[in-house]
Order: structure tokens, then sequence, then C-alpha cells
């Protein structure tokens, strides 16, 4: 009957949020209280039980599993994102602790572990969020991952320092991972394009990620994204993280109901959550300013931020293991953050294309490490998107002597292409400084090869708005889209799986008729 009341409350208040534009991740929220209010009367458990404890762990192991398959390690090792990540949480240890201590009476220790949980962002949440838009490769992306992922090693440190838990001697073997990565990729390899693929990354994830390193007294979730990472560079990455898209989904459903099932607040739980939502753009103009100076862009710098500005499920983690009374005014600020936040990443980037001119000002005057192209040199053909399609339609071009230039927002790709012998640049199809001083006087068609529905709006309406007169060419993933993308400025809209099947067909006919020359 619990299973039943959950999936159900999860469905329609996931149904009704998306009805009014904001992601369904906000509905699976609201059945958590809803049990809470109403579960005594239908005779429900009114506390989160073990079960669901259990498919919302699995839920954040497949996910920060998943998020490590798609990230390089030395984009940790950059200085916005080291250096940030420290920073802002020692700037706002440091604000936080002596408010929390001046306005609750709390002694020292609590209100430093109080602010410490609110120091951290949520990576369920920008993981989820960056991952919907398509946008956890893109630069902004990478680097509000890697922030999340310094936090999360903070938050470990600080909850085996106060907890009086600390690694046993087998944490050591964590060292000697790197030389995995040889059997992985075999096993990977061997692994197939079925459920066992599947099976494979539930092994990693949850068997060698999270109880391997939960038994070596280290975090399970560091395990699970450290287990991603060392196969993020394998050729079949990204087929194991769609593998997995489907069960991720399922159990992340889980983690939301779990924590509006965290307990009812009383009235100063409910406070202390409305000051802390007040509080929360403080966190994202923090990260934002901290990310300008370290020469980032504005864009860059807004986007990341807005996808840090979230109170974080691992300092639930923390109150747990150090904070048990204060679980429920965390988890009800956590809560209020992920109802704030949700929707203004949604529109994160026109409220960046609103906000523009006034961002701007704050950008620091050199070399960015995100700068983008303003000359395509002698392309006549734009590829925008390099990923499996992109690269063969550029691929087939170049084979027909056009003269080409691709396009991707993700710097790895980019990279890799380079090396490859193709002339493909860093840039943003959604970023309007691209657009601004971008010449495409010598451009004569455009290829939209993203997979996100919303870029190809924004490019394909850019480049009419900059003049451009020639074909506009877009893939579609779904029926719906044709109709968006041409009124948006395409002039000819595939439907993927449609040609697909009709390239097949043309094939079959093609042999039948090498076979009977009759037909």
């Amino acid at each position: 009957m619990f299973e039943v009341i959950c999936i159900s409350f999860a469905f329609f208040f996931g149904l009704a949020v998306r009805q009014v534009g904001l992601p369904p991740l906000i509905g699976f929220l609201a059945p958590g209280f809803a049990i809470n209010v109403f579960g005594s009367g239908l005779g429900l458990p009114t506390a989160t039980n073990d079960i669901l404890h259990y498919v919302a762990h699995l839920g954040v192991l497949i996910l920060l599993f998943t998020v490590g398959l798609k990230l390089k390690l030395k984009q940790i090792a950059r200085p916005q994102v080291v250096g940030g990540a420290l920073l802002h949480f020692a700037i706002t240890v440091a604000l936080f602790a002596p408010g929390i201590r001046f306005f609750t009476g709390l002694d020292w220790n609590t209100a430093l572990l109080i602010a410490m949980a609110l120091a951290f962002s949520s990576t369920v949440l920008a993981a989820k969020l960056l991952e919907t838009k398509r946008e956890l490769g893109v630069f902004h992306g990478r680097t509000a991952i890697g922030i999340l992922i310094v936090q999360d090693v903070i938050a470990l440190v600080v909850l085996g320092v106060w907890s009086g838990q600390t690694p046993n001697l087998w944490a050591l073997l964590v060292f000697a991972l790197p030389l995995l990565r040889p059997l992985l990729y075999r096993l990977l390899d061997f692994a197939g394009h079925d459920e066992l693929l599947v099976l494979m990354g539930m092994l990693l994830a949850l068997v060698v990620g999270g109880m391997g390193f939960t038994a070596m007294g280290l975090s399970s979730e560091i395990g699970a994204l450290l287990m991603g990472v060392l196969l993020a560079n394998h050729p079949r990455a990204v087929e194991l993280s769609e593998s997995l898209w489907s069960l991720k989904e399922i159990f992340l459903v889980g983690f939301f109901l779990q924590i509006g099932m965290s307990g009812l607040p009383d009235l100063d739980a409910l406070l202390f959550a409305v000051v802390m939502g007040l509080l929360l753009p403080l966190k994202g103009l923090l990260f934002f300013f901290l990310l300008v100076a370290f020469r980032l862009r504005a864009r860059t710098s807004f986007l990341a931020a807005l996808s840090l500005t979230a109170y974080s499920e691992f300092g639930l983690i923390v109150a747990a293991g150090v904070l048990p009374e204060w679980l429920v005014p965390l988890a009800i600020a956590v809560s209020v953050s992920f109802l704030v936040a949700a929707p203004l990443n949604r529109l994160a980037h026109p409220l960046f294309a609103r906000w523009e001119h006034r961002l701007q000002r704050f950008e620091r005057q050199t070399i960015h490490p995100d700068e983008q192209p303003s000359d395509l040199g002698d392309a006549q053909i734009l590829v925008f998107g390099m990923g499996r399609t992109g690269t063969a339609a550029y691929d087939h071009l170049q084979q027909q002597g056009k003269l080409l230039a691709g396009l991707d927002a993700d710097t790895y790709k980019v990279t890799a292409h380079q090396q490859a012998g193709r002339n493909v640049v860093f840039a943003d199809a959604e970023d309007s400084n691209f657009w601004r001083t971008m010449d495409l006087a010598h451009i004569e068609a455009a290829i939209l090869a993203m997979d996100d529905i919303e870029a190809k709006l924004v490019a394909a309406r850019a480049l009419r708005s900059k003049g451009f007169q020639g074909p506009i060419v877009s893939h579609a993933l779904h029926e719906d889209h044709i109709e968006r993308i041409t009124a948006a400025g395409a002039t000819h809209t595939y439907l993927t799986m449609q040609q697909a099947g009709m390239g097949l067909a043309d094939r079959a006919v093609a042999a039948l008729t090498v076979s009977d020359p009759a037909l």
C-alpha cells in the first residue's frame, strides 16, 4: 500500500507541476510532505522507512556514477574549481556561524556545524538540472560539477572529524584504483549492449563504489563518482550512462520523497527554513563574484553560480551524523531551496539575457579561459554540436570538399576533434556574446545537430536575427519538435529515427534490386 501511494502521489504531483512549466522533481518533493500530513489517516508511515531510504540511496549513487562518466580528472584541478569551492566554503561559514549563534543562542560548535551544512550546494539537484538541459559537458556545467565534487570532499572531512569516524587501513586501496582501469575497460568491451551493460553499471556504482568504499570507511557517494571517472575516457562511457537513465530516474524519485518525509516542522523549523530561503541569493552571488574573480566570463559565472544556488542533501547527511535534532529544519531549508532553484535554473539563459549588460560590468579585462571565437576563417558551412550526428555530418561534407567549421560547448570534445584533424572550436550556441561578435559573411549553410531543443531554437533564431538567409538544416528527436524548430527559422527539419528507417528501407530495396535485376 505504501509503494502504491508513493508512486501515485509522485506521478500526479509531478504531472501537475509540469503543466505550469516547472521540473517534475519539484512535484516529487510534495508527496513526501503530503504523506507526512495525511499518512496517519491513510494508515501509512509518516517517517522515512528503511526501504525508501535504500531506494533513495541507490538513486544518488547511480546519478553520481553517471556524472563521473562525463568527468575528466583534470577538470577538477582548475583554479576556479578548487579555489572557488574552498573560498566559498570558508566565507560562508565565516558569515553564517556568528549569525546563527547570535540569533539562535546556540553554542559555537553547533552553530559552526549548521553553517557548514548550509555552505554546501546540492550535487543531486545541480547534476539533475544540468543533465536535463544537456549542459553537463559544457564549460559552466563542468565548472559547477567540479566545485560540487570539491565540496563533497570537504563534507566528508567534516563528517569524519565531528563524528569520530576515520577511514580504516583498507582505504589505502583507493590509490590503487587507477590500476583497475585496464580491467574495467576490458569488462566494458565485453559487456555488450543489453542487460549486461546495465548490470555492469550497477555493479560498479553500487557494489564496488558504494559498498566497497563504505567497507573502507569512506563515502559511498564519492566511491560511485570515482568509479564513473575511471571509465570517463572509454568510447562507450556515453552508452553506459544512457543505459542507466531510466533506473536512475525512478530511484531518484525516492530521494525527493525522502526529503519531504524527513519530518513535519514546527514553527521554529519553518521560520529557520524561510530565513535560509531568503538568504539563498547570497549563496549564488558569492559564487558569481568568486568565479568572475578567477577570470571567467559573466555568462559562465552566472550559469554556474545559479546551478550551485541550492542547499545540499550532503548537509542532511552531515546533520544526520552529528546534528540529528537539526535534521528536520535543515531538510525543510533544502526543500525550500529546491523550490526556488529549480524554476530559476530552467530560466537561466533568459535571465542572463535580461541582465547581461549589468553582469558584464563585473568581468575582468583579460583573456578568459572560456573565451569564444569571433572569426571562423574560410568556413562555408557551420555544424552546431559535434556529437555522433554532428561528426557524421561534418565528415560526410568534408569528403565532398566543403569548407567546414564545427562548434561545440564541450571543451574536451573540442580538443579531441582538433587532435583528429577537424576544424572544431569552442562555442556555445546559447551565448548571446558569441552571436554578437560572430562574422557570418562567408557562411552559406548551417546544420543544427545539438540534442537539446532549446539550444536549436536559440541558434536558429540567432542566425536569422544576424541576417543569415541561407538554409538551416536541423535534426529532431521528437515529432512535436519539428514545428517549433521550423518556426524558429529552420528550412529543413528531419525526424532522426524516421529518416533512419527510410534509409534502411532504401538500402533494402537497393539490395533486392542487385539480387534480382528484374526488379
